[in-house]
Formats: C-alpha cells, structure tokens, sequence
C-alpha cells in the first residue's frame, strides 16, 4: 500500500512539474524564434538590396540559409506567390500568421510587425524598402527585448509552479 502511495505521489509530482516547464519552456522558444526571423530577415533584406533577386526567389533563399525553425515561413510565401500570379505579396504574408502564432509560439504582436514586412516589401522602391527593413529590425529589437524579460521573469516561476502545486497536491491527498 505504500509503494502505491509514493508512486502515485511521484506521478503527482513529476506530471505537474512537466507541465510548468512546458508552459516557461514556450517562453524561451519565443525569444529563439523572434532572434531567428530577425536572421531571416537580415538574410531577406540581403538578398533583395544586394542581390536583386525576385521575391519568391529572394524567399525561397532565406528558407535554404536560414534557421529551418522559422525558415519555412518564408518557403510557403514563396510558394505562394508563384500560385498566386496576382502577386499580391501581403496576402502571401497573411497566409502564415496562423501557423506562426501556432507553431512558433509569436504574440499577436510579433505577427503584426512580420506582416507589416509583406505590406512595404512588394509595393514600394529600393530606398522605401531599405527604410521598411530597418524600421521592422529595430521593431524587433524591441520585441526580442520584451520577450527576453518576460522569459527572465516568468520561465523559472512557471517551472517552480509546477513543482510546488504538485507538492502541494501531494500533501493534501496524504
């Protein structure tokens, strides 16, 4: 009986500690992915400022020398686009905010700033374009910023959380 009693506390245990640290580990994979669409970015800007290259081939080139993490955005927009001879690139862009509030853990916020990318990138000079680039960069700058303080701040709380609301589950059924 008390075998039983001591593997069923430490289910308790470890099942409620596995759950805040998935919760603080959704705060830290935020910050990896804005540092990485900052890199695709960079990558993006390079490739049209320097490298003049079309858009869906510009894009298609961030997804194969960025962080495959965050990288793939840009391979369903270019794959969109080249389906979509409209060539309305906003629309493109729109098309993958779901998937990076889903799948890149991103905030409302980061989307926006991401989306406002699509908004200039297709529809503006060479000079508007390098101002759009670094206006979004230095908008995630601050994204990143905010992001790491929330890490610091709630990361280590969500994973003690968990181990103490176990405990406590624990000392209450015993």
């Amino acid at each position: 009986m008390i075998i039983l009693k001591i593997i069923g506390c430490t289910l308790i245990v470890l099942s409620s500690s596995l759950i805040g640290y998935i919760y603080g580990k959704s705060y830290k994979e935020r910050l990896e992915n804005l540092i990485y669409l900052e890199n695709c970015i960079k990558i993006l800007e390079t490739e049209i400022m320097y490298g003049a290259n079309p858009l869906p081939e510009a894009l298609k080139n961030v997804y194969k020398k960025g962080n495959k993490k965050v990288s793939f955005i840009f391979d369903r927009i270019s794959q969109a686009l080249k389906e979509h001879k409209s060539g309305e690139v906003l629309e493109c862009f729109l098309m993958v905010s779901d998937t990076m509030k889903k799948n890149l853990n991103l905030k409302k916020e980061d989307v926006e700033v991401f989306t406002n990318l699509g908004r200039t990138i297709g529809s503006s000079n060479r000079k508007d374009q390098e101002k759009s680039f670094k206006l979004i960069l230095a908008q995630i700058k601050a994204l990143q910023k905010e992001a790491r303080l929330e890490k610091e701040k709630n990361e280590k709380m969500f994973k003690n959380l968990g181990f103490l609301s176990g405990l406590a589950i624990v000392i209450i059924l015993l």
